[in-house]
């Protein structure tokens, strides 16, 4: 990364640990410590193996759609690259509007596929984890609206949620039907600004180029959409890692001594995580509080417990990836993004 990434990373980190140190001195931070001390090792360590699985089940969620997509890799070396580009997202700003770009890139350095290939994998991923978040969370919500009332801060998140769910919806949906003239309109700039970069791959790329990858960019995108098979499986992969990282929230509240309900850790984790597009290293801060936030209420459980049982669950899920991820770029050869 160049001086200009490193600073905003530094940012990122120092707002992460200022939310953090708001959220320690509201709660307790000496309570918050004096739980995570008592947690009970085995079901921490049973925690971590969870989300292990949870890597390993989007890892082969990114290996069906490279499939799909003409680009074969083992089990193995997909687990490497997902781990990658997880940790790519998780030490970038906006979390994975941030590491996308540099996720593909990882994909296309660590098999044949071409750059574009990789973003349409990539991508493709991360949409169809919104999809079966959106399923979890109508379900979740569902069962507690039946038997709960719910809550004014409940209520406005998932309206802010469904709405940002309806927008994405709709220019994904306008984006796709007019896809030639959005090719059309916005290749000579894209051009122009590829041109500007002082990265030697971006050396002699016109116009006629952009197209050119614009095109085979959709055409991915419809031979991802159409393999009804390859798509249903890949559906069934995320809604798994979704479940697992559920049992994995479920383990943490378990090593502090409580039992979380399932349907409320089914949809506040995918709405926790909706705080990844702050301007944060993957989210870090910004998701523990949204979801301490949506926990205290909706479980009844002290918010000091909930804390140290969202602080155990996010060290599994961000810092696995961070520490995994890390090792993989150098076991694929990957040391720069320039």
């Amino acid at each position: 990364m160049d001086g200009r990434n490193w600073r905003m990373l530094a940012a990122g980190v120092a707002g992460a640990l200022a939310i953090f140190a708001v959220l320690f001195y509201l709660i307790g931070g000496g309570e918050i410590l004096e739980v995570l001390t008592s947690a009970q090792p085995s079901l921490v360590g049973a925690t971590v193996g969870v989300g292990l699985a949870w890597l390993l089940a989007w890892s082969l969620m990114l290996r069906t759609i490279l499939g799909t997509l003409g680009i074969a890799v083992t089990a193995f070396r997909s687990f490497a690259i997902y781990s990658a580009a997880a940790f790519a997202n998780n030490v970038t700003p906006f979390g994975q509007a941030g590491g996308e770009p540099v996720a593909a890139l990882l994909i296309s350095r660590s098999s044949t596929a071409r750059y574009e290939t990789g973003l349409v994998g990539i991508a493709s991923l991360d949409v169809l984890n919104v999809v079966s978040s959106l399923a979890l969370i109508g379900f979740g919500v569902s069962y507690y609206a039946v038997h709960f009332t719910l809550g004014e801060r409940l209520g406005t998140a998932i309206g802010l949620v469904a709405a940002l769910a309806g927008a994405i919806a709709f220019v994904f949906w306008y984006v796709w039907r007019h896809h030639e003239r959005f090719i059309d309109r916005t290749a000579g700039a894209v051009a122009r600004f590829t041109q500007r970069l002082p990265f030697d791959r971006f050396e002699g790329i016109d116009e006629a180029d952009i197209v050119d990858r614009m095109e085979r960019f959709f055409g991915h995108v419809e031979r991802v959409a159409v393999n009804r098979r390859r798509l249903a499986l890949t559906l069934g992969l995320s809604t798994l890692g979704w479940l697992l990282q559920t049992a994995a929230l479920v383990a943490a509240f378990a090593a502090v001594g409580y039992s979380a309900p399932v349907y409320v850790a089914l949809f506040v984790i995918p709405l926790g995580n909706m705080a990844g597009a702050a301007p944060l290293p993957g989210g870090l801060g910004g998701i523990e509080a949204a979801m301490v936030g949506l926990l205290v209420p909706t479980t009844g459980i002290p918010a000091a417990s909930v804390a140290a049982a969202v602080v155990i669950y996010r060290a599994v899920i961000y810092w696995l990836p961070v520490l995994i991820g890390g090792g993989s770029m150098t076991a694929l050869g990957v040391r720069s993004f320039g």
